[in-house]
């Protein structure tokens, strides 16, 4: 039977202690945070991937905060027990703490959030520890940090030079000691993904960093088979949505074009006397 209890930041802790693995999901607008909801998905993000799954952006680049907070508000208002984390979008935290503070703020009181998320390791622990001193929580992320993208020259996978690895474990560790409850590895290989999920104390959730995280993330409409325009290596896809969606479009567009559609079962009666007074 489905917990229908709320999940929440201490339930990331006890889940990492009890090695029960932590399900996470993107999701963007009140339709779909329901039905992720529904399914007993434990923490949803209201990611910046929005720029490119819901703006068609190349990059996460152009979100803005006014952005993440109406789409964080629209997802909670169909969530009742997933913890809703909502990303800090490029430049709503990078300048100054107090620039974060003030916009996670926003987020947890105008987007109904949780919890929020930046990237960045050793460099954001001063950024982390003011967030956290001002009661927001705070999910970190390293390795591939996609609005470093133009640094980091594409979508590569991080962390496959011993320097490289080395910085990764480091920059989680600081992040542990800045406070945060939990650290998304993103794009890291799979022996170093253990490493990190075997030193921090906090969970780390994975996407593209293979087994041994204490949880996974991936894009709703990738596991759902919704957006093509690029699909990642570690993404699995569990359902062709576009393909059946196209299918019931194509179908709906027939039945209009050749009056299939609508049936009388589909219309609104009105009395013949009101009718005849009209003639």
């Amino acid at each position: 039977m489905m917990n229908k209890d709320k999940f929440t930041t201490q339930s990331f802790f006890d889940a990492k202690q009890t090695g029960k693995k932590i399900t996470m999901l993107t999701a963007y607008d009140y339709s779909m945070a329901q039905i992720v909801d529904d399914s007993g998905i434990d923490s949803i993000l209201v990611g910046d991937s929005l720029g490119m799954v819901m703006q068609g952006n190349k990059s996460t680049l152009k979100v803005t905060m006014e952005d993440m907070v109406y789409h964080s508000r629209c997802v909670s208002r169909g969530v009742h027990r997933a913890l809703i984390v909502a990303d800090l979008p490029f430049l709503s935290y990078q300048v100054n703490s107090e620039d974060a503070i003030r916009n996670a703020g926003r987020l947890i009181q105008e987007g109904s959030a949780d919890a929020v998320k930046l990237e960045g390791g050793q460099r954001m622990v001063q950024t982390v520890q003011a967030v956290v001193n001002a009661q927001i929580p705070v999910m970190g992320h390293i390795g591939l940090t996609p609005q470093s993208i133009n640094i980091m020259g594409g979508f590569k996978v991080q962390g496959k030079e011993t320097a490289a690895a080395q910085k990764l474990i480091d920059d989680a560790m600081a992040l542990e000691q800045a406070g945060v409850f939990s650290i998304v590895l993103e794009a890291v290989p799979e022996k170093l993904a253990q490493i990190i999920t075997e030193r921090v104390k906090v969970p780390t959730i994975g996407i593209g960093a293979g087994r041994y995280c204490d949880g996974q993330i991936l894009v709703v409409n990738d596991v759902l088979g919704m957006y093509s325009d690029f699909t990642p290596k570690f993404v699995k896809k569990y359902a062709d949505l576009k393909t059946s969606i196209t299918k019931a479009l194509n179908n709906y567009a027939t039945e209009v074009q050749n009056g299939q559609f609508p049936e009388k079962k589909h219309t609104f009666k009105i009395d013949e006397t009101v009718l005849e007074k009209l003639y």
